[in-house]
């Protein structure tokens, strides 16, 4: 029997904290935040929040505000 480890976090989760740590390292308001990548600051909350999914394409439209990578908003949470 192969028991396979369940991640701590699922992709959700690591969404939101990553989009709120990058975010904050920047210094931007959330408001700000949902103007640079064309989303509603109320969308931006719920994603922090876990309380909403997001698409591959407003995955990249983060990712492109922010300047980073995709693969940025998804990477596991490194514990601390």
């Amino acid at each position: 029997m192969n028991a396979r480890k369940k991640p701590i976090e699922n992709a959700r989760h690591r969404i939101a904290i990553n989009l709120k740590r990058l975010r904050k390292e920047r210094g931007w308001s959330q408001e700000y935040m949902a103007e640079a990548a064309d989303f509603h600051r109320t969308y931006v909350s719920q994603l922090e929040r876990c309380i909403t999914n997001i698409s591959i394409d407003g995955l990249e439209q983060l990712a492109i505000a922010l300047g980073v990578d995709v693969v940025e908003l998804i990477m596991p949470i490194e514990a601390e």
